[in-house]
Order: C-alpha cells, then sequence, then structure tokens
C-alpha cells in the first residue's frame, strides 16, 4: 500500500536501514526512496550498500511535510483548485455541523469560484472567522434515514 505522505513516525531512530527496506517500510517504490536522497535525504556514508539512519529518515520526512504545508489564517478557507488558502467571496461561509464539536466551513473562492473547505471545532469558530461572516444552521439538513414500514398484504 502506497501512502502519499508516509508517515514519519514509523522510522525507528536507533535503527539503519537500506533502501529497499525503506520501500517496504512506506509502500513505495525503490526509486522514490532513491528520488528522496537525491532531495537531500542523508545517507551514512557514500559507500555501497546506501544506508539511512531512522533518525534522519523521520526527519528528512517530517521537514518535508512541514515545508508543504499550507495553514490557513484567520478568515481564510483553503481552496483545492488554487492550492492555497484564500479568503471567501463576499467574505461569506457556511457552518456545516459534522457532529455536536466539529464542522466544516464551506465557502466559495474569491479567485476561481471554485468550493473552499476548513474544518473547524465549534469552540475555536470565533477565533477561524476573522472577518467572514458565517451562516449557521438552524436546524438538521435532513431527516433520519428511516425504514418505511413494512406492508402485510397477507392480512385482510
Amino acid at each position: 500500500m502506497s501512502t502519499r505522505k508516509p508517515n514519519p513516525r514509523l522510522a525507528k531512530i536507533h535503527r539503519s536501514y537500506s533502501v529497499e527496506e525503506v520501500a517496504r517500510l512506506y509502500g513505495t517504490h525503490r526509486n522514490t526512496v532513491r528520488a528522496w536522497i537525491r532531495a537531500g535525504l542523508p545517507t551514512i556514508d557514500g559507500s555501497r550498500p546506501i544506508l539511512i539512519a531512522g533518525r534522519d529518515l523521520g526527519g528528512f520526512l517530517r521537514a518535508r511535510r512541514q515545508r508543504n504545508a499550507r495553514p490557513c489564517g484567520a478568515g481564510e478557507l483553503y481552496c483545492c483548485r488554487c492550492r492555497t488558502p484564500q479568503k471567501p467571496a463576499g467574505n461569506r461561509a457556511v457552518y456545516e455541523p459534522m457532529n455536536a464539536t466539529t464542522g466544516n466551513l464551506v465557502g466559495i473562492c474569491s479567485t476561481c469560484s471554485a468550493w473552499m473547505n476548513r474544518r473547524v471545532s465549534l469552540a475555536n469558530l470565533g477565533a477561524v472567522l476573522g472577518d467572514v461572516a458565517v451562516s449557521l444552521p438552524e436546524a438538521q439538513e435532513r431527516i433520519g434515514e428511516s425504514h418505511p414500514p413494512s406492508v402485510n398484504c397477507a392480512f385482510k
């Protein structure tokens, strides 16, 4: 199973890994691990077989994940099409609850008119909003799904 965001905590810090072991650990191809080495993943020495320290592997993957992060500021939602945090069009968003404590802020991107989202807890809603006006739902959107009543046509 290949993962797009490898978990840096899988690497044991006191162990050294070969390229094949790293590929097996993260479910990637050996060439992916070699590309990580070319991108700056430090190796133990220049000799063969190439060995990678677990501490360096975890640090490299953490730094790579952090570098690609795009945190949203106050009043911003993440636009998947623009791949950046943006202000919603008209500074308006809708809060859609997922459960009693968390939900999604949904808006329209002012740049590309695509849907934008941001997961937020209800307790932190005020800090996240900034100058965005949020519509809160007054009731549930749908009535819970129920089974249709059984019809006993055998009884007359």
